[in-house]
């Protein structure tokens, strides 16, 4: 079998996986790809190879899956029983958050592992989940390189005006400034546009990274020059549970006038706001399209109107924009809230083709649109691939 390259995408209660092979000229295959999700409640476990075709479906206890390590090595073992005993060749890792020291992907060492635990309160959905298949891995196979894969490192080279927040210098050299997430999903969507949509390729071009997290982000070039994220992945767009921008005096007002602990505040900005808070119902915007409710209704014009003003701010950082990419479950799956977000956008010069839209793109504007509109399906786990191996291959 050829030499592989395995992807770990791990959260609080799943882990998502891809093995790719690699080929002539260190070209990438993806072999096959699964998810467990439900860790510590309804855990199941499920593949397919890279045609699509169902490899299993798997079901456990909650006492068989406890957490994330139980799960790595149910995920071990059917990689042993579908591909083989043979070890990757190295294992790639998507990392919320690197901080001001990592701005590209490294190998990780006990040294990298402890400095990267420091970001935990910045991205306590991710940053612990992301980092315990590092750990099992280092104790189970300690010969094998894993790769560090940051969501942060694409933004790193923003000009200053766009990383600073207005505070005191000595924050700033702390590390308090706007990093902004879901770099390698922007930076997966800037590599293709070049075969995709070339005629955008060095454009001013908007990226809308639409799903349970939700960010945007501005590219010129094939570079970032601003997001709608900044210090934490709380800031900017309302998420399924996280709130988007919120007034810092709300935070104060909790502490001091209604007593909330940290803790209750910290809960309810990451687990019970965004969609879920605004409509009661949900976070799920096909939950939330399905429902007849006001308050589902409200939820999903707040969600669309945050997206259009952010919109305009990400195109006056830019100076103008060209045209704007949908990608991500809600924006390469719902036709409907690409045709609201396209209606929001005319006074851009946005003209939506209703034919292409619901077919699903790539390009969903018409030829007469000002500001062409695009879905672009991303690959996270391909980017965070193609960086390992580089690395390792680099390293050799």
């Amino acid at each position: 079998m050829a030499d592989t390259i395995l992807v770990v995408n791990a959260g609080s209660s799943s882990i998502k996986f891809s093995l790719f092979e690699i080929g002539d000229g260190r070209r990438l295959r993806l072999a096959s790809k699964g998810q467990m999700d439900g860790i510590g409640t309804h855990p199941r476990l499920r593949t397919r190879n890279a045609a699509g075709t169902d490899l299993g479906d798997e079901k456990y206890s909650g006492e068989e899956v406890p957490d994330v390590p139980a799960a790595m090595a149910r995920v071990g073992g059917w990689l042993r029983t579908h591909v083989g005993d043979a070890l990757p060749v190295a294992v790639g890792h998507r990392i919320a958050h690197g901080g001001p020291e990592y701005a590209s992907p490294c190998l990780v060492d006990d040294r990298v592992l402890a400095a990267l635990r420091r970001f935990v309160p910045l991205a306590p959905l991710h940053q612990p989940y992301n980092l315990d298949p590092i750990r099992t891995i280092q104790t189970r196979f300690p010969g094998t390189p894993q790769v560090a894969c940051f969501d942060t490192a694409f933004h790193r080279g923003h000009a200053a005006v766009a990383d600073r927040y207005a505070l005191p210098d000595a924050l700033y050299q702390e590390g308090v400034r706007r990093y902004g997430f879901h770099g390698l999903s922007y930076e997966y969507i800037a590599r293709n546009l070049p075969h995709v949509a070339p005629e955008i390729a060095r454009a001013a071009v908007v990226v809308a990274h639409l799903g349970s997290g939700a960010s945007m982000c501005a590219i010129r070039d094939g570079r970032s020059v601003d997001s709608t994220m900044g210090f934490t992945a709380l800031d900017g767009l309302p998420m399924g549970t996280r709130c988007g921008q919120l007034d810092p005096g709300v935070v104060l007002y909790l502490l001091t006038e209604k007593g909330w602990s940290v803790k209750d505040v910290e809960r309810l900005l990451y687990r019970d706001a965004g969609l879920r808070g605004l409509s009661a119902i949900s976070n799920d915007v096909r939950d939330l399209l399905a429902s007849d409710a006001p308050a589902a209704r409200l939820a999903l014009d707040y969600f669309v109107y945050r997206i259009a003003r952010e919109m305009g701010s990400l195109a006056a950082a830019m100076g103008g924009i060209d045209a704007l990419v949908l990608t991500a479950g809600i924006g390469e799956n719902s036709p409907e809230i690409r045709a609201r977000v396209c209606a929001r956008a005319e006074w851009l010069g946005v003209e939506l083709d209703e034919t292409a839209n619901r077919a699903g793109g790539p390009r969903i504007s018409t030829s007469r649109s000002r500001v062409s509109v695009w879905v672009i399906p991303t690959d996270e786990e391909r980017m965070i691939a193609e960086h390992t191996l580089d690395l390792v291959t680099r390293q050799a």
